[in-house]
């Protein structure tokens, strides 16, 4: 493995996808915020940015590995992390809104399961 990779993993998933891959579980919604109150739309919106996500995490993999220089690849793991960010707002959904529905679908099987029908299926 590079030495590059794990810091590179550990930038995508500290800034869009911390719930999915998180090594510890993160606690359960409480009562009073039932997880069948996430509107359609943010759920939609959480699904495009999966599958966005998911394409900037493949591409820049990718370019990362190709590039033999340690500043260039620290330069692409910076421009994955803005391109991350920006698949999420493009949503309309802020990091913040994006992960904390992420950490309900983690804990909820029922909204894991609503996102994952909205998702697109990959090329």
């Amino acid at each position: 493995m590079q030495p590059w990779t794990p810091f590179l993993t550990a930038a995508i998933l500290a800034t869009a996808v911390p719930a999915v891959n998180a090594q510890v579980q993160a606690p359960a919604p409480s009562p009073s915020q039932p997880s069948q109150s996430i509107p359609d739309q943010k759920l939609d919106a959480t699904a495009a940015a999966l599958n966005q996500i998911a394409d900037v995490k493949e591409s820049y993999t990718k370019q990362i590995e190709a590039t033999p220089s340690e500043s260039d690849k620290q330069r692409l793991v910076d421009d994955a992390n803005k391109a991350l960010v920006k698949a999420v707002t493009d949503q309309g959904l802020s990091v913040e809104e994006y992960t904390s529905i992420m950490v309900v679908a983690q804990n909820d099987p029922m909204v894991r399961q609503k996102i994952l029908q909205r998702m697109q299926p990959s090329k």
